[in-house]
């Protein structure tokens, strides 16, 4: 694990600087910088890069304003702010579970919302699927709170209670698509499955707005949830009070979850592998809320720049690829947590 750090003090505050942890989040950042610029000049409706400047401040038109305003652009900046908040999510989620193959889908959030979003399609048809989709979230994380007997206090019962209400939610699920229209199932499939093939500004407007909210919140509660990993007694005896920071981080953690959702749909994997991934990178534990959203947003951006321009899985919808990528590291971390004893 990394040691070299520097500590910035500012008259009575001091600040610890870890540079590996800076240099990984710069390089990270700057990887979805390089993701977006390939988003928007790729391929034959892409915008000439020496046009690309101009464009961004404003003096796009015709094909370049549409490509910008109407086509790629909404995706790519849904996909960066939604997969941040999954990265922040999934990060929150595994702190207080001390599960690194935990995740806010494993207490029906995912399922839920598909859920939601396939019973609205049937009974309401027109009425919009994200907001159907949040509503199926909600009440499957309800369910799971209530079916625990004590909140989200115990990381098994809320684990235990979370995979019962997937397989009743993805069981109402499978009913619709089967017993629904036969084309409009696919319509639903797609969303199902997390898609950014249809984002828009009100998907930026949500996105943006969820992540301006959550994840300072959540960089409010890093640290109290990092003590968290020392155990409830250590934590407590630092001054945290684990069973009300373990509520707080769970409910951050579902909110992102859920305002990522509504945007994109239930995209798999991203908040699993996103703070396990900068947790490798950074050499640092704790919880990693600038890391894993930066990383969350680079893996749901450049999934969805594949999903685009990459000739074999061009036009699937982004959640696909996740679930492929996602499924072989969740491969890779079932053998890592085999060998070191800890399943």
């Amino acid at each position: 694990m990394s040691t070299t750090k520097k500590v910035l003090r500012m008259g009575p505050v001091a600040l610890v600087v870890r540079r590996r942890v800076i240099a990984v989040h710069a390089g990270v950042a700057l990887a979805i910088v390089a993701v977006a610029i390939v988003t928007l000049t790729l391929g034959r409706l892409g915008i000439p890069l020496p046009e690309l400047p101009a464009a961004l401040l404003g003096g796009a038109e015709g094909k370049v304003a549409f490509v910008l305003e109407r086509w790629r652009g909404p995706r790519l900046v849904t996909a960066v702010f939604a997969g941040g908040l999954l990265g922040m999510s999934g990060a929150l989620f595994q702190a207080v579970t001390r599960n690194p193959l935990g995740s806010p889908d494993v207490i029906g959030l995912g399922a839920g919302a598909g859920a939601g979003a396939a019973t609205a399609s049937l009974f309401l048809p027109g009425f919009p699927s994200a907001v159907a989709a949040v509503g199926g979230a909600g009440i499957a994380t309800l369910a799971v709170f209530g079916a625990t007997g004590r909140g989200f206090a115990s990381p098994a019962r809320t684990i235990i209670a979370g995979i019962a209400v997937s397989a009743l939610a993805f069981s109402i699920t499978q009913y619709v698509v089967s017993a629904k229209l036969r084309d409009a199932a696919t319509h639903l499939a797609e969303y199902l499955t997390g898609s950014l093939n249809s984002a828009n500004d009100l998907d930026i407007i949500v996105s943006a707005t969820g992540a301006a909210l959550l994840i300072p919140a959540g960089l409010a509660i890093g640290r109290a949830v990092s003590l968290l990993e020392l155990g409830d007694d250590a934590a407590a005896g630092l001054g945290v009070d684990p069973q009300r920071t373990r509520t707080r981080a769970v409910i951050l953690s579902v909110l992102a979850s859920g305002v990522a959702v509504a945007a994109t749909g239930p995209v798999a994997f991203v908040a699993l592998t996103a703070p396990q991934i900068t947790k490798r990178l950074t050499g640092t534990a704790g919880v990693g809320i600038v890391g894993s959203a930066l990383t969350g947003a680079f893996i749901l951006s450049a999934a969805d720049l594949a999903a685009q321009q990459a000739p074999i899985v061009s036009g699937l919808p982004v959640g696909v690829l996740t679930m492929g990528v996602g499924g072989l590291y969740l491969g890779y971390l079932l053998v890592q947590e085999h060998r070191e004893g800890q399943l």
